[in-house]
């Protein structure tokens, strides 16, 4: 080593490594497949990104992942867009990653977004048009690749649950040019000729680029105008397409919407014996509540009913009756005292009674005018005296006014 040579420590090289990228490289966009992918609680992410002979480390803090519109996940095709630096304490080259795309998909999604705005704005997508799908469908339609695993799932799910349940398998392409077309005319085919009680359109996971198909404009609206109601089963559970939203409803794949339309046996079996237990326990609960209300009609029960029913009026009228009775007996009462009162003044004053005391009326005779006032009588005038006993006749010889 020459004497010279300056010695470094690990730091200074790394330092000097690390200015030396960050010269080096502006801003770079690189592509590749997300890989051990971690989302720290912090809201940090970190993840790789690899092709086929190389892997770059890749961090993106909070503040830029919270602006990316998707859910990352290993194997995901991405297109990173950052500055490369030097993580010093592991010595390692990384990618600080400040946005997030899936690859070859921002022109995609955004065509997508703006038609699935635009049927939505002629209610293509309403949930008030939505109907529910028949509970025992008899026969199902399946639009799909007679060759994909989209229709080996259903027929694998439909021969588990319901091996009764006839399956019309309705063929067509999943991808590519003329996938649209023969989706469309297949759904138009389930409804011409009433081939299901209910359709299924799907296929199995992909790329946006391979569910292109299921979210083309006319297909959409065949989806919208089926008088079948429809189960849109494209990809997988991360996957969409705009018949997912046209649809009466989605399924997360294909296997989930067979499990829709048919119920398993062993689920109807355990129904059946509920809605038995329920209906018998009813009917019990009726033929108690029966019995009891019969019982209160027994005869004695009756008579119960109408004694404590009727005893406070009955005794109301004892009591009325009696206060009546005794009111009556008392009017008589003070009636007979005053009738006993009344006939004493008026024998007191009649005048019999009178005359027995010593008075006599004095009558003019003949005519028989009582004569109230000694100015009737002038000398000579002849009078009849009526006394208490017997009467007499006399001529008055003086009178004084």
């Amino acid at each position: 080593m020459e004497a010279d040579a300056k010695v470094l420590s690990v730091t200074e090289l790394s330092s000097l490594v690390k200015l030396l990228l960050e010269e080096s490289f502006g801003t770079v966009t690189v592509e590749g497949e997300l890989s051990n992918f971690k989302a720290a609680s912090s809201g940090h992410w970190y993840f790789n990104l690899k092709d086929r002979e190389s892997m770059i480390q890749a961090v993106m803090f909070r503040g830029k992942s919270s602006r990316v519109d998707f859910q990352p996940a290993d194997g995901l095709l991405v297109r990173a867009t950052g500055t490369v630096t030097v993580y010093q304490a592991r010595g390692q080259y990384q990618l600080l990653v400040e946005s997030l795309e899936r690859a070859g998909q921002g022109d995609i999604l955004a065509l997508l977004e703006e038609r699935k705005r635009r049927l939505a704005a002629e209610g293509l997508f309403d949930p008030a048009r939505k109907r529910p799908l028949p509970r025992f469908p008899t026969r199902v339609a399946v639009v799909t690749s007679p060759t994909g695993a989209a229709i080996r799932d259903i027929l694998t799910v439909l021969g588990r649950r319901n091996a009764g349940l006839d399956v019309v398998v309705l063929p067509a392409a999943v991808q590519g040019e003329a996938a649209p077309r023969e989706l469309r005319r297949q759904i138009e085919a389930a409804n011409r000729w009433k081939l299901g009680d209910v359709i299924i359109l799907g296929r199995g996971g992909g790329s946006l680029e391979d569910l292109l198909a299921f979210s083309d404009e006319d297909l959409v609206r065949a989806v919208a105008a089926s008088a079948i109601p429809v189960i849109s089963a494209v990809g997988h559970e991360i996957d969409w397409a705009l018949t997912d939203f046209a649809a009466d409803l989605r399924a997360a794949a294909p296997s989930a919407a067979a499990e829709l339309v048919s119920e398993s046996r062993e689920a109807m079996r355990a129904e059946v014996a509920q809605l038995a237990m329920e209906l018998e326990t009813g009917i019990r609960a009726r033929l108690d509540r029966a019995a009891s209300v019969l019982a209160r009609f027994e005869p004695a029960a009756v008579e119960g009913r109408f004694m404590r029913l009727f005893h406070p009026l009955l005794r109301r009228f004892d009591e009325a009756r009696d206060f009546v009775v005794a009111e009556l007996e008392g009017r008589l009462v003070e009636a007979r005292h005053k009738l006993d009162m009344a006939s004493g003044l008026l024998s007191a004053s009649s005048p019999a009674a009178i005359l027995a005391r010593g008075y006599s009326v004095v009558r003019l005779s003949p005519g028989g005018k009582v004569v109230r006032a000694a100015s009737e009588l002038g000398p000579g005038t002849s009078i009849d005296l009526q006394f208490a006993s017997g009467s007499a006749k006399a001529r008055v010889e003086e009178s004084k006014a």
